[in-house]
């Protein structure tokens, strides 16, 4: 890393999903309420919603390892099909994700994700820089998968069945 240090390191990771239906199916389930019925393992706690669902400004946490991580949605316009979302969890990272959606004209959509990581700490920075790639690319690919699995079925794909 040729950073000064490590709150100044920030890497980007791009990733296309290609989903089985349309936009219009397909974004409304990329929502924390919404995944819960089809992204096995996906647990939340809503901090702030008009609705109870996703909506401009809504507010919710995850925990993963005994680390909460706060989201807070910055753009959500259904009329684009775009939304951008800011991770921060404490002490070790900020992270903003921008997942836009595309319809093909076989009634078919592509899901473009840009997720942008900033370090807060130097192991952090060191795991962005030498480990997120894998580990961005196979999240990437599950979710890919376990949506398209619901779109087609609408059962959740159970990560014990790929086992």
């Amino acid at each position: 890393m040729n950073h000064l240090n490590y709150y100044s390191y920030r890497k980007q990771f791009k990733y296309q999903q290609h989903h089985t239906a349309s936009s219009k199916k397909v974004f409304p389930l990329l929502c924390p309420e919404r995944e819960k019925e089809w992204l096995d393992g996906w647990n939340y706690t809503m901090i702030y919603s008009d609705s109870g669902l996703i909506e401009q400004d809504c507010i919710f946490q995850t925990s993963h390892n005994n680390k909460n991580t706060t989201w807070i949605v910055t753009k959500y316009d259904q009329t684009q099909k775009s939304i951008e979302f800011f991770q921060v969890t404490p002490q070790e990272n900020i992270v903003k994700i921008n997942i836009d959606l595309e319809d093909l004209k076989d009634g078919t959509c592509y899901s473009k994700i840009i997720y942008q990581y900033t370090a807060m700490n130097p192991m952090q920075a060191d795991f962005i820089e030498n480990h997120m790639q894998e580990f961005f690319t196979l999240n990437m690919q599950w979710w890919e998968k376990a949506i398209n699995h619901f779109l087609s079925t609408g059962q959740m794909l159970k990560k014990s069945n790929l086992i």
